[in-house]
Parts: structure tokens; sequence; C-alpha cells
């Protein structure tokens, strides 16, 4: 029987499973950074409410322009580092989708390498079977010509 026939697309499908292994690494990285900055976002928002919960608690006790404007200050900047992590969290979300969106097209394309590949080892099989039948069927028929 023949060597079996090599897939002569191998090296692109090696590459596509390359690809797709890159792909992965790429997603797994942004949705883990998406990750961190969801953690911080609630972070963020935990330290707002415990500073209006401090400051509720403490609004009696406040005597001085200088305190409340020091409190209001802070609530401005809490507002504005929320406001800027919930901008990075929006991002981090758009680049994971597209993150995500390269991951199944890379997939797919190895599919279809991996598929067409599939198809010409059956192909092959099936012609060296015909083959072997076919000398099988010359042998039978020169034995039964000499008989």
């Amino acid at each position: 029987m023949a060597a079996k026939k090599g897939f002569e697309l191998h090296q692109v499908l090696q590459y596509r499973a390359d690809l797709e292994r890159l792909r992965k690494q790429d997603f797994a990285t942004a949705r883990h950074e998406l990750d961190q900055a969801s953690d911080r976002l609630a972070q963020e928002r935990r330290a707002a409410a415990d500073l209006a919960r401090d400051f509720a608690e403490r609004h009696g006790q406040l005597t001085s322009v200088v305190e409340l404007q020091l409190y209001t200050d802070f609530f401005a900047r809490k507002r504005e580092e929320i406001r800027q992590q919930q901008e990075q969290v929006a991002i981090l979300d758009r680049v994971l989708e597209t993150r995500r969106s390269e991951l199944v097209q890379a997939t797919q394309d190895k599919k279809v390498l991996e598929a067409l590949k599939e198809r010409q080892e059956r192909a092959f099989q099936q012609e060296q079977q015909r083959k072997e039948r076919d000398f099988l069927d010359e042998m039978a028929v020169q034995k039964k010509g000499r008989d």
C-alpha cells in the first residue's frame, strides 16, 4: 500500500491554530483587565458610600466651613474618579467584545481547514480502499485465468 498523502495546507492549518491560541490569550488578557477595572470601580463606589455615611454621621458635628469644603471637594473628586473608572470599564468592555469576535473568527477559520483536512483524509482513504479492491479483483481474475 502506498504511503499516506500529506495535507497540503498543513502549514496554513498550523498558522491558524497558532493564531487561535494567540487570540485566546488576547481574550483572556482583555477579560482580566476588565475584571480588574470593574473591581476598582466597585471599590471607588464603596469608598464614596463610606464617605457619604461618614459625612451623614458627622454632619451635625461639623463646625467650620473649611470642614464642609473638604467634604465637598472630596465628594467631587470621588465622583470624577468614579466617572473616569466607568469610562475605563466601558472601553475595556468594547475591547473584550472585539477580542471575542477575533477569537470566534480565528476558531472558525481553523475549523474550516480542519474540516477540509478531514475530507481530504477520507477521500484519500477511500481512494486507497478502491485501489486495494481493484488490485484484489485483478489478482482474483489472474488466478481464475490460470486455473
